[in-house]
This record gives C-alpha cells, structure tokens and sequence, in this order.
C-alpha cells in the first residue's frame, strides 16, 4: 500500500494545473498551524482538578509550557531527518505519517490529561505529534517549491502561511469545545461562609462530613470560566474543564483533513519549467544560484550555520512569548486595565497573533521575490530590536498610568513582531533555494528546522525562568509590605510557611495585592521585562549573521548531470 505513495507513482503531466497544489500544502499546515494556539490550553491544564483555580495537585504552568516546548523540539528534528527521507519517497507518503502523528498524538495527550498523567501528554503531544508537525511541515515546501520557480518567495509564503493561520482558526474552535464540554466544580458557598482550615498549605473544608481540599475562586478568576459562576468556595476534582475531551475531538479532526490533502499532492516531472518562464541570468541576481549543492555539501558551508543562527534567533525571540501570549497578555493589563482587559480580549488577542503571523508569512515571503531574502531579514532584526524595547516600556507605563494608549503601543508592537516571525519562516526556505539551489532544498531545509528545535528549548526556557525569578522577588517584596496579622487572617498561616503556601499556590501576587497597603503598585504587568531586553539582544547577533551570509563557494557545488558526493569538500 505504502509504494503506492511514493512520488514515482504522483508524478503529474505537462498539462496539470499547478494551482491545486497550494490548496493541499495550506490545508495540512493549517491543522498543524494549531499547535500556535497551544496558550488556550494552558488556563484548563494548569486548573484540571481545581478547575476554576488552580490546586495544590494541579499542574503548574512551568510543566505545560514545555509541552509546547517538545513538540516544537521534535518537529526540528522530525523534519531533519524527514527532510531527507521526503526526497526519496515524496511529499504524499510523508503526509500521510504526519497525519497518523498528529492526529494520534493528539489521542494519547487526551488520554493523559483524562487521567493526570503528565508524562503520557509529553509523549502524545510532544513527542509523537512533533514529529507529526516536522513531516507535515517540510511536505509541502520543496514541492511549491519546484513548482513555482518563478516566485519562490511567494510559493513558500503560501506553503507556509497556512502554519501561522492555523491558530487563527483553531483559537475558537478550541475554546467554544474546552466551553462545550466544560463543567463546574461543586459550589460549597462564599469564602466567608465556609469554614477553612489550612494543612500543608492546603486549603481544606468539610464536605458531607469529610475533609476535602478545597479552592477559593475570586470574581476576576470566574470571569475566565466559560459559564456564570458564583465567587467562593469549590470542590476540588469535582468537575471537569473538557481539555480531553477537547483533545480526543481535534485529533480525530485533524486526522481525516490531513489525509485528505496528502492524496491530493502531485509532484512536477524532472525539469519542468513554468510555460513561458526562462530562469533569469546568474549575474542579474547575484544571491541567487542556478547550481545546486547536495544535502550533506550543505552543512559543510559556513552558510547553512549562519542561516541556521538567523532562524533560531528569530524564532527564539517569538516563540516564547507566543507559548503564553494569553497569560502574558492578561497578567500585563489585566490588573491595570481590567475592564478592556478581560478573558475574552485575551482569546482575541491570541486570535489576532495568529492573522498577523499568518498574514505575515505571505506578505514577507512576497516581497522578499522584490527587495531579496538578504534584505527582508535585515527589516526584520532592526525593527524587531525597537519593537522588543517598546514592550518593557509600556508595562512600566500603565502600571504608572493605567491608559488605553499603552495597551494600544504594546499591541501594535507585538502584531508587528509577529508578521516579522511568521515571515521569517516563510522566506528561509526560498533563501536556502537561492543560496544552496533547488534540487535538495526540501531535505536542507529540514535540518535547518534543527534550529527551530533549539529554539522551541530557549524561547520558553528564557520566558519562564525570569518570569519565575520575577514572580518569586515581587512575591517576597509584597510580602514584606503587607500586615503580617492580615496575612494571617487572609491565609490561614503566618508569614513564616510563605515558602509552603507560594508552593501550594495559596499564595500569589492578585491575592497578596487584595491585602496590600493602599498606593502598592502592582508588579505583574513587570514580570516580562527582563525577557523582553534579553529577546533584543538575541536580534542584534542574528542581524550581524545575517550580514555575513555570501554566495556559496563554486567548490561546494554539484557538477551538472553527475552523481552527488557529499564526502568531497
């Protein structure tokens, strides 16, 4: 059955209509496209048992960000060594193993969440469905590729433009599920009704006679749940936040459109050229080659490296604050603008990230066919580094003076940013096609996806680790402010066990805020900065790799009509 996929055998004829292939590449990167919509589940995941808030026995939101994290790992290297194996076999065959990836992964990452195993939704979602996202994101580009070699910029912004819009339609999708198949926890009554005892930095309360662990719910965390809830006092593991079910629904979903697409994949025959179309002379464009350097050739060339640095960096400043835009938006303004910054602004917002990089991947990869790759990415590292310094500056200013303008500056900022990312993967491909030639930019590509691996790994790390080092200063210096008879009486614990309750998430900056002293400003919308300063800096060492990127030399490349040898420098 398998050989029946392979390209020998979707080899199309000189009158196939190339226009029918986008349709397939948009459709398949479009399911896993989601995977950028991965900051809707966080809220459910880190509350699973608490379900309105979050437990001592739930996750924590440093554990659910690195799901995202692996499967970013794998898809790099899925599509490393899927790279080279779709050159081979062809774009259908590797289809079809990323639709049986993802749509599985997505499976076994339900089956995890339904029973609280953390480690099988690493492997569903991370590992498995990974290499889901590298197959199903390599397939496409090297056959647009080849099949519009008159607008390579524009043929890869349409192969890849679907990856970046797929959250703009996932984004919904998933949160109109996680709401249809949410359910509430027990309601027990207001705080100040019930009686609340604390044990090991847990908050217990008798129910039909028995101790239960127990959450306290503020109006501002109702506001999020996607029914109308009561302030107080819930039950924990008494309801259900419907993330399985959310996810056993997606994956078979995505399964059925990703097979669909794979069986409409066509390939061109070997030489065929657009009709009408001549390539244009080597000397008119000077970065781009009419030779072609074989896959192992091309990591022997200091360009492949310094690509590879361009791609990471720009991902790694963008891929960590798209794995919690939704909690760094809502944690930046939502303290200081509450009443504009409210749960369903941050799902939009998280929406319109996914229009702005989806949009971006077409219109950077368009004109990069006008103004060069070299260029495009020069527009990206300068007026990236302004952007990321602008963020900093507007959380320091609404917690000063909490005004829409900022929120305006900060949102403008970041839509730009991530047109510049999205586009940023859109046009390497057609960068490798020029630098390295088109015959095996499919499996090149691939390894340079390596890059977005190591970026899935730093993004992330970098977000959460100051994040983290932030929370736990600004947590420790409000304490310090508070009256230690109030936090007593508001905790159930004094001062001394702040460790303990910090750790059991009794304790948290909105609830130490709720018992400050008056004129206290709130740290939350600062948690980001540090990140922000270290994202810039990442920026200026990718525009210096940038400048350095020349044509590859003559020695590096194949001789025409002979055999490959990757072993000769």
């Amino acid at each position: 059955m398998f050989d029946s996929l392979k390209k020998e055998h979707i080899v199309a004829g000189d009158d196939f209509n190339r226009w029918k292939v986008p349709p397939a590449s948009i459709a398949i990167h479009l399911c896993i496209g989601s995977v950028y919509a991965w900051s809707i589940f966080n809220p459910p995941l880190t509350k699973e048992f608490g379900v309105v808030a979050a437990s001592s026995g739930d996750w924590g939101l440093q554990s659910v960000v690195w799901i995202f994290s692996v499967a970013i790992v794998f898809l790099g290297l899925a599509a490393a060594f899927g790279g080279k194996w779709l050159e081979e076999v062809g774009p259908r065959m590797v289809g079809v193993v990323a639709a049986i990836c993802w749509g599985g992964g997505f499976l076994i990452g339900g089956f995890g969440i339904m029973t609280h195993q953390l480690w099988l939704v690493y492997l569903g979602y991370g590992v498995i469905g990974g290499c889901g996202l590298g197959l199903g994101y390599v397939s496409p580009v090297s056959t647009l590729i080849r099949w519009f070699p008159d607008r390579r910029g524009m043929a890869t912004g349409m192969a890849i433009m679907g990856f970046g819009g797929g959250a703009m339609i996932a984004t919904p999708i998933k949160e109109w599920l996680l709401g249809l198949y949410y359910q509430a926890p027990t309601y027990l009554g207001a705080e100040s009704a019930v009686t609340l005892v604390t044990e090991g930095g847990k908050r217990m309360a008798d129910v039909n006679g028995q101790m239960m662990e127990v959450v306290v719910a503020t109006a501002k965390q109702l506001a999020s749940a996607p029914i109308p809830l009561q302030e107080g006092v819930y039950v924990v593991g008494s309801g259900n936040t419907g993330a399985a079910a959310t996810f056993f629904t997606l994956g078979v979903a995505y399964f059925i459109v990703m097979m669909i697409a794979s069986f409409s994949y066509r390939v061109p025959r070997e030489g065929w050229l657009p009709a009408g179309w001549t390539p244009p002379a080597a000397a008119s464009r000077k970065m781009i080659t009419h030779a072609n350097v074989h896959i192992d050739q091309a990591l022997k060339t200091p360009q492949f490296w310094l690509l590879w640095i361009v791609l990471c960096f720009n991902v790694t400043a963008g891929i960590g604050v798209i794995g919690v835009a939704k909690t760094m938006m809502t944690e930046i303004f939502g303290s200081t603008l509450p009443t504009i910054v409210n749960s369903a602004f941050a799902a939009t917002y998280v929406f319109m990230i996914s229009v702005f990089n989806m949009v971006g991947r077409f219109f950077w990869a368009s004109t990069s066919d006008y103004i060069g790759r070299k260029n495009t990415y020069h527009v990206f590292f300068v007026l990236g580094v302004i952007l990321y310094l602008s963020i900093p500056f507007a959380a320091e200013q609404v917690s000063i003076n909490p005004a829409v303008t900022w929120l305006v500056m900060f949102y403008a900022a970041t839509m730009i940013i991530f047109t510049m990312y999205g586009g940023g993967f859109a046009t390497i491909p057609a960068y490798l096609a020029d630098i390295f030639g088109t015959k095996f930019v499919g499996g090149i590509h691939g390894r340079l996806l390596t890059a977005w691996s190591t970026a899935g790994v730093l993004g992330p790390l970098a977000i959460t680790k100051l994040r983290e080092i932030s929370i736990g200063n600004s947590v420790r210096d409000l304490a310090g402010k508070v009256d230690p008879s109030a936090f007593q009486e508001k905790f159930g614990a004094g001062l001394d066990q702040l460790d303990t309750l910090v750790a059991a998430k009794t304790v948290t900056i909105a609830r130490l805020m709720e018992i400050a002293p008056a004129g206290t400003v709130d740290p939350t919308p600062s948690l980001y900065n540090t990140t922000m300063y270290a994202m810039a800096g990442l920026l200026v060492i990718a525009l210096v790799a940038n400048m350095m990127v020349r044509p590859v030399d003559d020695r590096h490349h194949m001789e025409a009509g002979a055999a490959p040898a990757p072993g000769k420098a």
